[in-house]
């Protein structure tokens, strides 16, 4: 039957609205050792990198309260600062700081991302609710209810990336940030399904931000901000759900003023597949570098030729990368780069730096290192391509492989080998590989902000599954708190 444009009738929730409620108020995901363990190290290494990029300006100057003096005795603390905040401005502030380097785990498919984002608003409601719990003595909420909302917010922004390009309308993926944190928030709060669907209706009717900032010319700090943005947005609308605000039904399909005609192109948004624990469960992390994920394997490749390149920069007649369409799509990038946010979006910058210097850190995006000359000369003799093997091995569900090629021409004719690489370490295919490195890797990301006494502390309940699961989050919170 044709729809009836004048019609006031209210029809039932749209079907993804319904499903994202019934997953969020009926799923065990508990019973996944598998996910929870993975989701015990995602904790450690999303805090890991928030406490590192405590160490960096740009940052720590969009931290606080909004305005000064607007703190919040028993509210919210925010990792490696002494702040209590309102859970709403609290969940900005840590979502900005996990967020800030670019180098924590990632999820990559017809939409990109990272769903540890969405931990911004879920420590920041765990910790409110388990203090006021405390303070009012119930019992308070522990680091496993943490776990289960980060493998439910994981599945949910995960799955739907998994076949909705919302980049290829021109929307960011914090979109779907927004979406996982308002539905999992209001779980935590024990909402009602009901007020799941409405919380979730207004998220996808706040629409989505614009990627201007994510693409040339315009690449700039906002990348490392939005998700904090969007988690503490989600915890202001789950909020105002739980005091009663109504939701829009038929937010997604309404004709002419909803979600999908509007900003999706008429296209459906829907679930590629069931949801439980698949996404946390195929997660994957930045070990090594801190570089956009879809440039993880090109690193490693030109790490591997710099010994044998890096003597003979002045001899290089030509660069050629073989990558995916994806990373053709968004970090393939000529010309000046700006700022931070501009050199770790360039699939270019980011093989220049270990071919000249055999390293790539946070700090190889800083202005002192972009400022050498040999960087931008070896940037302007490389040649993108894609490599379609690469590019069906990333959507292959079976694979979702990450491949790049890196081999160097010299104007004598001679070639240094093809390096490819297709896994990256923190791939699932190499987490007996990857994990140790990833505990290392957060143990020396901490010792960067907190005191020897707090590391030795923080990292024995991190690396002690059984211990941490039941810890009450205050007093886990508590570890961190300077």
């Amino acid at each position: 039957m044709a729809h009836d444009a004048r019609s006031a009738a209210r029809p039932q929730a749209d079907t993804l609205l319904a499903q994202i409620a019934d997953y969020v108020v009926d799923y065990d995901a508990t019973a996944s050792t598998e996910a929870l363990d993975t989701a015990r190290y995602c904790l450690m290494d999303t805090l890991g990198c928030g406490l590192l990029a405590l160490n960096y300006p740009a940052c720590t100057k969009l931290l606080g309260p909004l305005v000064p003096g607007a703190g919040m005795a028993g509210g919210a603390r925010v990792p490696g600062t002494d702040y209590e905040l309102d859970p709403v401005q609290a969940a900005f502030n840590i979502g900005a700081m996990v967020r800030w380097l670019d180098y924590n785990d990632t999820w990559l498919a017809a939409e990109w991302g990272h769903p540890s984002d969405n931990l911004g608003g879920i420590l920041a409601c765990a910790d409110y609710l388990s203090r006021s719990a405390e303070a009012a003595g119930r019992a308070p909420l522990t680091v496993q209810d943490v776990l289960v909302a980060m493998i439910k917010a994981h599945e949910i922004q995960g799955v739907l990336a998994l076949e909705n390009s919302f980049n290829r309308v021109g929307l960011d993926h914090v979109l779907l940030v927004r979406i996982a944190s308002t539905a999992v928030l209001c779980g935590m709060l024990g909402a009602t399904r009901e007020q799941i669907i409405a919380a979730v209706s207004n998220a996808f009717i706040d629409g989505g931000a614009l990627r201007t900032y994510r693409h040339a010319p315009n690449t700039g700090s906002r990348k490392s901000w939005a998700a904090g943005d969007a988690t503490s947005r989600a915890m202001r609308l789950a909020l105002m759900a739980m005091r009663g605000e109504m939701g829009y039904p038929s937010a997604l399909s309404a004709p002419t003023w909803g979600f999908q005609d509007v900003l999706f192109k008429g296209g459906s948004v829907k679930l590629a597949q069931p949801l439980g624990t698949y996404v946390m469960e195929n997660i994957l992390f930045k070990i090594d570098y801190p570089a956009e994920f879809h440039a993880q394997t090109a690193v490693a490749a030109a790490l591997a030729l710099h010994a044998e390149v890096a003597p003979r920069l002045e001899q290089i007649a030509r660069i050629d990368i073989d990558t995916q369409e994806a990373a053709l799509r968004i970090i393939d990038k000529t010309g000046p780069l700006h700022n931070p946010a501009d050199r770790d979006h360039c699939l270019q910058y980011m093989v220049a730096v270990p071919l000249l210097f055999g390293r790539l850190s946070a700090d190889d995006y800083e202005d002192d290192v972009a400022a050498d000359a040999r960087i931008d000369e070896l940037r302007a003799k490389m040649h993108v391509r894609e490599d379609m093997q690469f590019s069906r091995d990333y959507l292959d569900p079976e694979k979702r492989s990450i491949g790049n090629a890196v081999q160097v021409t010299f104007i004598d004719g001679s070639q240094s080998p093809r390096v490819a690489v297709e896994y990256p370490i923190g791939h699932r295919r190499r987490r007996t590989e990857g994990m140790p490195l990833l505990v290392e890797k957060f143990r020396t990301n901490i010792a960067t902000r907190l005191s020897a006494e707090k590391c030795a502390a923080l990292a024995a309940v991190c690396e002690d599954s059984a211990r941490l699961t039941h810890l009450p989050v205050h007093e886990f919170m508590a570890l961190m708190v300077i």
